[in-house]
């Protein structure tokens, strides 16, 4: 009993002390500043950041990459830095911003796409040679493309009758470490699925106009395909706008799977013409703004789960819970107390516990 009260103290004294200074975090916002699924992940960090009292910026690269090294070299390097800067491995850019933030007295924390293990083979994982890069949080990325796929290939088998069928993929940018990941979801779904016969994979660089442009030129070349995987909405409606101006009908002679939660996407998949949808990442951001909430206020997350972690925050949706997912979307109102899912607030809880059910309830 007497640890127990000794633990709720300092659990208060940490809270009076997180109140009394708000952390101050930039997130180098890798996509564009009109790109549907960075501007939503951009709006759940800044209720997070409302919610846990952080003092957030957020600056859209607007996918440049030499855009985001001198975004990075002017936070790091300026002269008012903040306490945190939270980075994406976009483009393997990872290395470079870890240089820049030596000795600027600045903590990083990567986030949706942390260095992959050839990266860190070469300059150490989190809190090694760079000790000012505390932790990282990515997404079950390989699992979401499994999903898409699975219930993609199930759909067409059930359909055709166990007859083989052709697909084609559009996958994200090859620099990219989320999209070979979720590649390698697809492909571990094919190997279930011997019916099924890829005919080509190909990189749309999450471009909804560069998609378009492949798929006009796949669907010519391979007339008989009859299932498209997409790793995001965006590259899914290039390709069905492609389909539908030669003839094909998404949802019934053409089935596409999506990943993301715009309201446009949501709303193709209510609507039949995406027929298998998954989503949940776009919350990863304001999840990790908690972990580094509790750890400023002198609670380290290391020690309750681990430093590096990937969350299972993706989830294939069904007609339910994409109903309530476009809710809370269009209202842009997450009704989330994010304080709840910090162990700063709620001692009795071990572990962290983030997913996207609280948007689906």
């Amino acid at each position: 009993m007497k640890g127990f009260w000794s633990c709720l103290l300092l659990c208060c004294c940490l809270v009076s002390s997180a109140i009394a200074n708000a952390a101050s975090v930039v997130f180098l916002n890798p996509g564009r500043s009109d790109e549907p699924f960075w501007v939503s992940y951009a709006q759940f960090m800044q209720a997070a950041a409302a919610d846990l009292d952080m003092d957030l910026q957020i600056l859209f690269a607007e996918r440049d990459k030499e855009r985001m090294l001198q975004q990075a070299r002017e936070v790091l390097l300026g002269p008012t830095r903040p306490d945190y800067l939270m980075f994406v491995n976009e483009q393997y850019a990872g290395p470079e911003i870890l240089r820049l933030s030596r000795s600027s007295g600045v903590k990083l924390f990567s986030v949706n796409s942390t260095l992959t293990p050839d990266q860190q083979a070469l300059v150490g994982g989190t809190r090694e040679q760079y000790p000012d890069w505390i932790g990282s949080m990515v997404p079950n990325d390989e699992e979401a493309g499994y999903l898409m796929a699975r219930s993609l290939l199930a759909q067409q088998q059930h359909l055709n009758a166990g007859r083989p069928f052709e697909l084609v993929a559009f996958s994200g940018d090859k620099q990219t470490p989320a999209a070979k990941r979720r590649e390698k979801g697809l492909h571990r779904a094919l190997a279930a699925y011997p019916q099924a016969r890829l005919r080509q994979l190909v990189y749309a660089e999450w471009n909804r106009q560069r998609a378009h442009a492949q798929a006009q030129q796949l669907f010519v070349r391979y007339p008989k395909v009859e299932v498209v995987w997409s790793a995001n909405d965006e590259m899914a409606f290039g390709a069905m706008a492609a389909a539908t101006a030669l003839g094909r009908k998404p949802g019934q002679d053409l089935h596409f799977s999506a990943l993301n939660n715009s309201p446009e996407v949501l709303r193709a998949y209510l609507d039949g013409q995406v027929s298998a949808l998954v989503s949940g990442h776009f919350t990863l951001g304001g999840w990790a703004l908690v972990l580094l909430h509790d750890y400023d206020a002198g609670l380290d997350f290391a020690k309750h789960g681990g430093k590096d972690r990937e969350v299972r925050l993706f989830m294939a949706l069904d007609k339910k819970k994409a109903i309530r997912l476009l809710t809370h979307v269009e209202q842009r109102g997450y009704k989330i107390n994010f304080k709840s899912y910090s162990l700063l607030h709620a001692p009795k809880q071990r572990d962290y516990k983030f997913s996207l059910q609280p948007l689906l309830d």
